[in-house]
């Protein structure tokens, strides 16, 4: 999107051009705030996965720009967050050296093992800005991170609003207890560091901006780029069928199925989810928190109605989501989150059955969707400690108007799959086998994205948990306009032949190889009128059978 007016020749034209160059500069900044975040991280699945969010804000606590690396669950609740953190720190009291932190559920990113680190930007003695920034921590002790707890107290360390560092000077009663409270106790410190001095060189880079643009403050660029990326939303908006639309899907659930129900209102004033209907919240970690649910709902609409529109406060800002407190998408304090993913990735698709009953090219069939990563914890005798390690993966996306689906990716979370050399470095973990799920994708016009079929070997010596937090399991993937339904994701140990549950803590005994089949994505339009150009081609590549 190009936010700048067009009349260039004018005195307006030319101030539209300065601020589309300082738009730049933001994005540029808030890339190398994230890069630096990556490129500095101890824990694997924000090195090596780029699970984390960084952005710079007004004063005013709107959220200016994202990074293009990190997630929308990180991102789009990071956007809810400063405004908690100007809550509980008024701007007149923040000083320079200054950074806050929190992992509250529900003021952060929808459970405790992200920390969100939040840092005022001082030029001149005076406050400009405020830059902030997401990761996810490994282990907080606890349960550890699957969804077996009854409540959040359980689930891990908690840390409310808190200084880090008080004019420079760090908080070492608060690092003392994190370190005290998990099984990684350096990766945790190196994280803690590593989310702080990425907002330090966001803000290093914001005040080298300004002093070459010569900014006393950024508010007439803040009120452009949200003002404009606003404009662009609603005009988008204005092109769209008025009405209100249901939709309902079914997952899997811990103990029981969960429905999850939306409406859709699509009017002069913006769009606005309900979630009326869904069902109540569980007594296992799978709940949401509504800031979670709000944050990939949106990020779902924006992909299908406005992907061209840069995401921050203003292109946020025609979006309404609400759901009723108690329900697993309001999940009240203290139900247990940890796995707040499951359900809350789910979202982009329950959404989308509801933009498909008012705009049928636009949205692809169901996916996957929530992330399959598969968390073990045991024994490392080479390192000769206890490890906790997430290895990334997920299955197929649905396919999409005029497109297959796509497959072993990860959306709608984006983050990357965790490089079997990695975790074979770091883990007594052996990966027999990573491959293509062939056959799994849905089939049709358009066929769903394929899942993964892995073999996985506990070489430890010792029996080892799997945390699992699976779904699409006994409800997988549905197909659309006479689309087949993507296959089931199935759990298994290969030596015993026994059948894994999709959730809650279950061993992995000592040079046993367990079995991850991923879901693949639903089909789309019938099967029969597939193109033979696309039938050829996925018998080329051994993703379908010569029949």
């Amino acid at each position: 999107m190009t936010i700048a007016p067009s009349s260039h020749g004018s005195a307006a034209g030319l101030a539209g051009l300065g601020h589309q160059i300082m738009w730049n500069r933001l994005l540029a900044i808030v890339e190398e705030q994230a890069q630096t975040l990556l490129r500095t991280a101890f824990a694997p699945i924000v090195r090596e996965c780029g699970d984390l969010s960084a952005g710079v804000f007004d004063l005013r606590g709107r959220m200016l720009a994202q990074a293009v690396t990190g997630t929308p669950g990180h991102i789009n609740s990071m956007a809810a967050s400063v405004n908690h953190f100007i809550r509980h720190f008024p701007l007149d009291t923040m000083r320079e050296g200054d950074v806050y932190i929190t992992n509250d559920p529900w003021m952060g990113s929808g459970h405790r093992n992200d920390f969100v680190v939040t840092t005022p930007v001082f030029r001149k003695g005076g406050l400009v800005a405020i830059f902030s920034c997401t990761s996810h921590l490994t282990d907080l002790g606890g349960i550890g991170f699957g969804p077996d707890a009854t409540d959040v107290y359980m689930e891990a360390l908690g840390i409310p609003m808190l200084k880090l560092f008080d004019r420079g000077v760090l908080n070492e009663t608060l690092m003392a207890i994190v370190k005290e409270n998990t099984r990684l106790p350096i990766e945790c410190e190196g994280d803690i560091y590593s989310l702080a001095n990425c907002n330090e060189i966001g803000a290093r880079r914001l005040v080298e901006m300004m002093d070459e643009f010569g900014l006393d403050d950024i508010d007439a660029l803040a009120d452009h780029v949200v003002e404009s990326s606003r404009a662009a939303v609603m005009e988008a908006f204005a092109r769209l069928p008025r009405g209100t639309w249901t939709n309902s899907m079914t997952c899997d659930g811990y103990d029981a199925p969960v429905t999850l129900t939306a409406t859709l209102t699509i009017s002069d004033e913006g769009i606005a989810v309900d979630y009326a209907g869904t069902s109540p919240q569980s007594p296992k970690g799978i709940n949401v928190p509504l800031t979670y649910a709000t944050a990939y709902t949106v990020f779902g609409l924006a992909s299908a109605l406005v992907p061209q529109v840069p995401n921050n406060a203003g292109s946020l800002a025609p979006y309404t989501v609400v759901a009723p407190p108690g329900c697993i998408l309001n999940a009240l304090k203290p139900a247990p989150v940890t796995c707040r993913h499951i359900i809350g990735q789910m979202l982009p698709d329950v959404v989308f059955g509801c933009l498909r009953q008012a705009l049928p090219d636009r949205v692809p069939a169901e996916g996957t969707s929530c992330l399959w990563n598969v968390t073990f914890r045991g024994h490392d005798p080479g390192a000769g400690r206890e490890f906790v390690y997430t290895v990334v993966t997920n299955g197929g996306t649905g396919a999409r108007p005029g497109k297959d689906g796509l497959s072993a990716t990860a959306y709608p979370s984006g983050v990357r799959g965790t490089p079997i050399e990695i975790v074979e470095a770091m883990t007594p973990l052996l990966f027999w086998r990573k491959e293509f799920r062939v056959g799994s994708g849905g089939a049709g016009q358009f066929r769903g994205g394929h899942g993964l079929d892995m073999e996985i070997e506990n070489r430890s010596g010792r029996s080892m948990d799997l945390l699992a937090s699976f779904d699409r399991i006994d409800h997988p993937p549905r197909g659309r306009d006479g689309g087949g339904d993507g296959q089931a994701g199935e759990l298994l140990l290969k030596g015993s032949g026994d059948r894994l549950r999709g959730k809650g803590t279950q061993p992995v005994p000592a040079g046993e190889r367990l079995i991850v089949r991923t879901p693949g994505g639903g089909g789309l339009g019938d099967r029969g009128d597939r193109s033979v150009d696309l039938v050829s081609r996925d018998a080329r590549d051994g993703l379908a059978s010569k029949a």
